[in-house]
């Protein structure tokens, strides 16, 4: 009994040894079978579009498909709680953006997920300006323009997004907020179904990323008013930011970044992050990226986690302000 006493802690050990040389072994064989890239919203869209760019890379560097799966509904709570739930061995990853992981943890009184405690933030791809775009038809051409407008037919404009709660609704409803003008919100299931309407001219504003912005601006099919950065975009230097027109302190941008289920082991959540930070670092991902007025972040797992809690005390604000509720 003495003797298994003194042994019992070497026991310990080397199972702790054998346990670790596993985790090893699995993050080196990694992936050994497709991965499942959750896209919390509707085909289309800037989460769409990045995770695609992003999945197609990773498949070409690993010989293994990254299959973009969409899941959208209420705001990307539905996806996103599919991720949340999903085996904790690193075959599942989720795109999150400001909405799901910096607005619903405040829009959800009884969120189905915990965006701090249910993931393990991996690294943040990139951030994205938002554009405020209107129909061609519309008489202006700076958002002070808009605004004179809006003001002069209060309750007649109204403003398209990808749904209640969604980044694009919050933004709309910040420009309310420091404008003091009304609008009417028209809430669509994703951002692609917005912007098939602001085409269609069913709706007359939006606010959301330059990424879905962009080729419909580029075609005409969309007038950009300004960008709602603090300084100008150097890829538009010509396009005025909000701030500028008329409309001080606006400053709304997306970010989007891939995260995985909590209790994924480190070592995978490691890999991932380094083969995510080389696809960002290639040429031609980088001037895909700039083409749409996205810059690349490529933070760590630490520091997007800790991005993820500043995001929540910084939109609580405006949630709880807009009076916003979910569909």
């Amino acid at each position: 009994m003495n003797k298994f006493r003194y042994l019992y802690p070497l026991i310990l050990l080397s199972f702790g040894f054998i346990s670790h040389t596993a985790v090893a072994q699995t993050a080196a064989k990694y992936p050994a079978k497709p991965v499942r890239f959750i896209a919390p919203f509707p085909p289309g869209g800037s989460t769409d579009l990045l995770a695609r760019l992003v999945a197609q890379k990773l498949t070409e560097a690993w010989g293994q498909q990254v299959i973009v799966e969409n899941r959208g509904g209420a705001a990307g709570t539905i996806g996103v709680e599919l991720a949340a739930r999903s085996a904790p061995d690193g075959y599942t990853i989720v795109m999150g953006h400001v909405g799901t992981f910096g607005v619903n943890p405040t829009l959800y009184p009884k969120l189905p997920y915990n965006a701090v405690r249910d993931f393990a933030p991996i690294t943040v791809l990139a951030t994205v300006p938002n554009g405020m775009a209107v129909h061609p038809s519309l008489p202006v051409k700076t958002a002070r323009d808009f605004v004179a407008l809006a003001k002069a037919r209060p309750g007649e404009l109204l403003y398209a997004s990808g749904g209640s709660g969604s980044a694009s609704h919050l933004a709309g409803e910040y420009f309310k907020l420091l404008t003091k003008i009304e609008m009417v919100h028209v809430p669509y299931k994703g951002t692609a179904p917005a912007m098939i309407s602001m085409i269609s001219g069913q709706t007359t504003m939006t606010i959301t990323g330059m990424v879905a912005l962009m080729p419909h601006v580029k075609s005409s099919r969309l007038k950009l008013l300004g960008v709602a950065t603090m300084k100008r975009l150097s890829i538009m230097p010509d396009v005025p930011t909000i701030h500028e027109s008329g409309v001080p302190g606006y400053d709304a941008n997306q970010w989007y970044g891939v995260l995985t289920q909590a209790a994924v082991p480190r070592d995978i959540v490691t890999k991932l992050h380094a083969d995510i930070v080389k696809v960002l670092a290639r040429p031609d991902v980088k001037e895909r990226l700039a083409a749409d007025g996205a810059e690349p972040v490529a933070n760590t797992p630490e520091q997007f986690a800790a991005h993820i809690k500043a995001e929540i005390a910084r939109w609580a604000p405006v949630v709880k302000a807009s009076g916003a509720k979910p569909d």
